[in-house]
């Protein structure tokens, strides 16, 4: 049963229920805030660019979102010096501990079998999405820099000893550059695509080692499909 409480945000409906997992769904359960937070895992953004990167978002629920975490100590708002001098907000520490809670998410949901992979997918989808499916037996004994051009946004992610990591960032000197939209990418890394076929169509440039290039789509197996219910 939930009760109402009325918060700096409006009226809200609680559990009332002492188990920390309710209590979690109290603070980003509601429609639009863990994706919220999940663009906001690799760095501060503006409202617009919250707001493009999560199609179907109207301004005012993005608003009323971003209070509520906020309100819950898990975003912050600051504002960019000069001269961007432009408002942010970005996830407080506590909210950036909870990336393991997506990435259970995502191997758990990866299985459904009416995931639909073809609908909008931003950055910070395919870049969360690399840091929970790579395989670290796969990836063990490769080192290597890779470079993300995804539209005006720029990532380098790293690989060594088996993990990844991602940061925004200039690519250049990269061994390898992957440039082109987020669905792109993971058409190539997850779908299969050959990158041949992406780049003979336009939508995809690699620049860098190509012999890198195919061992990096392999690193990402997909966890099996969950059977149909009997």
């Amino acid at each position: 049963m939930k009760s109402e409480k009325i918060t700096e945000t409006g009226p809200r409906r609680w559990y009332e229920d002492a188990c920390a997992a309710a209590h979690a769904l109290d603070l980003v359960g509601e429609r639009w805030a863990l994706l919220v937070m999940r663009e906001l895992m690799f760095g501060p953004r503006r409202f617009g660019e919250l707001r493009a990167s999560l199609p179907g978002i109207s301004a005012n629920v993005l608003t009323q979102r971003l209070a509520g975490l906020e309100a819950a100590g898990v975003v912050v708002r600051h504002r960019l010096p000069p001269p961007a001098s432009a408002q942010v907000y970005a996830l407080t520490e506590w909210g950036l501990e909870s990336e393991p809670i997506f990435q259970a998410l995502g191997r758990w949901a990866a299985r459904s079998p009416l995931h639909d992979p073809t609908l909008p997918f931003s950055a910070a989808s395919l870049l969360l999405s690399l840091r929970t499916m790579l395989d670290a037996g796969r990836a063990g004994g490769l080192a290597a820099r890779i470079g993300f051009r995804l539209g005006a946004e720029r990532y380098l992610a790293r690989l060594g000893e088996g993990r990844i990591v991602i940061a925004a960032g200039p690519v250049e000197g990269a061994d390898l550059i992957l440039d082109g939209a987020p669905a792109v990418i993971a058409a190539a890394i997850y779908g299969g695509q050959p990158l041949e076929a992406l780049e003979a169509a336009g939508v995809l440039r690699v620049e860098g080692d190509r012999a890198l290039a195919a061992r990096f789509l392999t690193l990402f197996p997909l966890p099996p499909k969950a059977g149909a219910a009997s």
